[in-house]
């Protein structure tokens, strides 16, 4: 639990803070980058290709950021009434839907004028490769994120006690210390588990690694929000905003799997 900055120095006139929050993002965000090269390396997706991946994906992620904010500052609005956009925290789920879309966006409607000649359609024919390895990329960058939330003291669970020897973990959050549920530990924990299955069933050919992300970590994200306690929206019909989200996850992992087995795609690939 590490709120306060761990690093302080003078640029350019100007003071500036590091914190353990967006340091484990940024490693996060570098072992997804990584963990892109190698698999689809693997998997023999062609180096130009992969280059044009990584700038989209740069792209992808700092849209994601402002995603991020936007659905928060939209549940404060929902909650309390107030747009605050600069003031609002960010929400893991607006990222990665935001992140997503621009990915597919910039993907699809730049590779035209970057492929072309005997390459014109490369984007597409190696797209699968690329959906495959994408829930390995999110999850690890996510469980380091979550390790982001822990030491800031967001997303935490319900307050337990002052005193120790009540449960929970000790952390810094609202503006006191006290032990709360380190709901954030449990899903970084969660998280580290499910790439090491996503990365499992990737390498061993599976076609179906999205829905299985989309399934579980909905399955996942609808159980842990029950024990946040933390803002996050007014909750509506009894679901906050990002287990309705989550709804929609499993519901199109769901989908997409039917759309297999109904349209009889192999389930797993054949061996190249």
């Amino acid at each position: 639990m590490i709120p306060n900055p761990i690093l302080q120095f003078t640029l350019f006139g100007q003071e500036m803070k590091v914190y353990m929050y967006g340091v484990c993002i940024a490693i996060g965000i570098l072992v997804c980058l990584v963990v892109f090269y190698i698999y689809t390396k693997k998997k023999g997706v062609p180096s130009k290709l992969q280059d044009f991946i990584f700038i989209v994906a740069i792209i992808s992620i700092a849209l994601g950021f402002l995603f991020a904010k936007l659905y928060q500052a939209i549940y404060g609005w929902i909650e309390k009434g107030t747009f605050d956009f600069y003031g609002s925290g960010i929400t893991a789920m607006g990222g990665f839907i935001g992140g997503a879309a621009t990915f597919l966006v910039v993907y699809f409607g730049s590779a035209g004028f970057v492929f072309k000649g005997n390459e014109k359609g490369l984007h597409i024919r190696e797209f699968n490769k690329i959906l495959l390895c994408a829930p390995c990329c999110i999850t690890i960058a996510h469980a380091f994120g979550r390790l982001g939330c822990l030491c800031a003291g967001c997303c935490h669970g319900a307050f337990v006690s002052h005193e120790a020897g009540h449960g929970g973990l000790y952390m810094h959050s609202d503006g006191m210390w006290g032990y709360f549920v380190p709901t954030q530990l449990y899903e970084s924990l969660f998280l580290f588990v499910l790439f090491a299955v996503l990365s499992y069933l990737y390498f061993k050919r599976s076609n179906i690694t999205m829905q299985v992300y989309l399934i579980a970590y909905g399955l996942w994200r609808i159980f842990i929000e029950f024990f946040r306690t933390d803002a996050r929206g007014a909750a509506i019909l009894g679901l906050y905003p990002s287990q309705w989200q989550s709804v929609v996850f499993i519901a199109g992992g769901v989908v997409m799997l039917l759309i297999y087995i109904i349209k009889k795609i192999p389930l797993v690939l054949p061996k190249e």
